[in-house]
């Protein structure tokens, strides 16, 4: 029984593709839940599409935690294959400080997006000998075969291959495995590509580096799997895009050579269009994070990719981000409002609650989250010095920050966002000088150091914290 802040049967149901029906969540070990998701290529700057997914499995990950379960999650880090090489080429880094310098930078913008941290966070290259033991182990038992170019995994050997994306066949979606003559069927994929020039690992079968999907089943072997158990993993995820063929040959290889399945429930979350079109970096419309920083909080994006249910392709859109920040600045004034109360529990909203509960529908949640904000203003407006009433609000807020990941600054900083080091320097000088003009009870002085920070589109408010301030919109 689980043992969270979430009274009462437990309800939590995902949405399962292959039974095409939302199945309850019940994991394979009582009160824990194991967790995998495929993270990214290090090679650039932090995409969309990586922040979607981020996003997602956070609020995944915040949802069975306040359930009650003890979460492990895992997100891997690929630090070698073909694209990361291509870059390699254009600077004069080694592959560390080139990977590691990305790595940080995705770990900053997590930070930006309130993304909790991940219990394990494995790179490709410190477990290449997890996937040598487990290549070597397919080529012993007849599973993999061995081509002038590679390690190749044979597809016949595994009867179910095709469950998870529903393609066993050749499809339109099979040129995404390469095609290969000499191949015993166009489906089977490489497990290690031979080299013996530019980095290269050695091993029994020949110098190389593995394929990509190698690294995931090997990692989640090494770091999650109890082998007693019928899955790997209670949860697996990734972008819709990873199904097949990713997802589809990690679960094959996972099958065949350890007869465990590789996941109970598989979430995939949908892709991102900007502005209708699907985001590619051939179209050039791949937005960095770190650009849309410039004008908007990591909370604001969070918000906004909450605002579409996980499974539902995503479509940015400037005036979509813009209207998601005016929602969250609803938010931030009800903090306002209740300025230096302090929680001191949390208190659900059933509505949230239900929401998430039903297959994470953080879209719904939000309106709950709206409704509430609404009927707090109207109670705090008619008894706005109801002490209870304030720590009824403040306890709500709480739960909306644990839960969605949203709320979690103080409302004053919030506000304060694009405001440059400089202003903020003669800002706090003239607040400064003002509470000396107080002092010795200098209100005209006073009151024109007010109308210079008006005249800077500055508002202030004394508190009994002292003055804050903020940028007005």
């Amino acid at each position: 029984m689980c043992l969270g802040i979430w009274k009462g049967e437990l309800i939590l149901q995902f949405y399962n593709h292959i039974a095409k029906a939302k199945i309850p969540f019940v994991p394979q070990v009582a009160s824990k839940a194991t967790i995998y998701v495929c993270g990214p290529t290090v090679y650039d700057w932090t995409h969309l599409g990586h922040c979607r997914s981020a996003v997602v499995f956070d609020l995944l990950h915040r949802v069975l935690s306040l359930s009650g379960y003890d979460v492990t999650i895992a997100k891997n880090f690929t630090d070698i294959d073909d694209k990361i090489l291509a870059k390699l080429k254009t600077t004069d880094q080694t592959l560390e400080q080139l990977t590691s310098y990305y790595i940080e930078c995705y770990k900053h913008d997590m930070k930006l997006l309130n993304i909790l941290p991940n219990t394990i966070e494995p790179k490709a290259t410190d477990n290449i000998s997890a996937m040598i033991d487990m290549i070597s182990k397919m080529l012993q038992n007849s599973q993999a075969y061995s081509l002038p170019d590679g390690i190749y995994f044979d597809t016949s050997t595994d009867k179910d291959y095709g469950c998870i994306s529903g393609k066993s066949t050749d499809t339109n979606d099979q040129q995404r495995v390469a095609h290969h003559k000499d191949k015993k069927d166009q489906k089977d994929f490489a497990l290690w590509k031979f080299s013996d020039t530019g980095i290269y690992y050695p091993a029994p079968f020949g110098s190389g580096r593995p394929g990509w999907h190698t690294e995931c089943s090997a990692m989640i072997d090494k770091y999650l799997a109890d082998k007693s158990l019928p899955y790997a993993v209670d949860i697996h995820g990734g972008g819709a895009d990873l199904k097949f063929p990713h997802h589809e040959n990690e679960a094959t290889q996972t099958r065949v050579c350890h007869c465990q399945e590789l996941a109970k429930y598989w979430i995939h979350n949908g892709f991102v269009n900007i502005d209708g079109t699907k985001m590619s970096k051939s179209l050039g419309n791949s937005f960095y994070l770190k650009d849309i920083l410039q004008k908007h909080q990591g909370e604001v994006v969070r918000y906004y990719m909450l605002c579409t249910n996980y499974a539902t392709d995503f479509n940015f859109s400037e005036s979509g981000l813009i209207s998601s920040k005016k929602r969250l600045d609803r938010l931030y004034r009800l903090k306002k409002l209740i300025y230096g109360t302090m929680p001191d529990d949390i208190e659900v909203i059933q509505d949230i609650k239900n929401s998430l509960d039903d297959d994470m529908n953080s879209s719904k949640a939000l309106v709950a989250v709206d409704d509430m904000i609404a009927d707090s203003f109207e109670k705090l407006q008619k008894n706005p010095k109801e002490k209870q009433l304030k720590k009824l609000t403040a306890n709500r807020l709480k739960f909306i920050e644990k839960i969605l990941g949203i709320g979690y600054q103080d409302p004053y900083i919030y506000f304060q966002y694009g405001v440059d080091d400089k202003l903020i320097t003669q800002i706090n000088s003239l607040i400064a000088d003002r509470d000396e003009a107080k002092i010795s009870k200098d209100y005209t002085k006073a009151d024109s150091i007010r109308e210079t920070l008006t005249k800077l589109n500055i508002d202030i408010m004394d508190t009994s914290n002292g003055t804050v301030w903020e940028r007005r919109l």
